[in-house]
This record gives structure tokens, sequence and C-alpha cells, in this order.
């Protein structure tokens, strides 16, 4: 008996939907920074393997169905990443010491 392809990638996404979920909020506020560096590190990975699927393909053709994924792959990086970093500069500039006002 054969396992269809789709039906075992749909169990994987799942499971790896329901391990990230646990993984991401049983993380301690001090390691949330450290953690959205690495996150940021694998984004930027996730966009070199979405330009790559963006210029696969026919070159006849524009807009295919790999150059629209690696378009959208590159857009939801992209804003990972840039979330990422706006969410590491709060939370550093909550452990920085505030100054004091001089009357």
């Amino acid at each position: 008996m054969e396992i269809d392809p789709f039906i075992f990638r749909l169990s994987i996404f799942i499971l790896s939907i329901f391990v990230g979920y646990y993984v991401v909020w049983s993380v301690t506020p001090s390691l949330h920074t450290p953690l959205m560096s690495v996150t940021n590190a694998i984004s930027s990975v996730i966009i070199v393997g979405a330009i790559i699927a963006a210029l696969a393909g026919d070159t006849n053709e524009v807009f295919n169905t790999a150059s629209l994924f690696g378009y959208l792959g590159i857009l939801l990086a992209a804003v990972n990443i840039f979330g990422g970093f706006l969410v590491t500069q709060r939370m550093l500039a909550m452990y920085k010491k505030k100054k004091k006002k001089d009357k």
C-alpha cells in the first residue's frame, strides 16, 4: 500500500504547524531577541530560494506559476525580515537604561 505524496506532505505541514506553535509560545522573553535574529537569518536564506524560484521556468513566459510563487515568497520573507528587525529593536530598547531628567 502506497501513501499519496500529497497526503504525506500535508501531514508533515500540519505537524510542523503544531510544533512551531508550541516552540514559539514556550520561549521565555529573555530569549526572544536571539530567536528573532535567527529567524531573520533563516528568512534571508528563504529569500535566496525565492529568487531562484522566481527566475526558474521558461524565459518566454514572465508570469508562470514558479515565478509568481517566487515573487510571493520574496515579498513574504521581506515582510518577515523587516518585522523581525522592528521587534528586535523594540526588545533591545526595553533593556536600555532610561536617562534621568535633570531639573
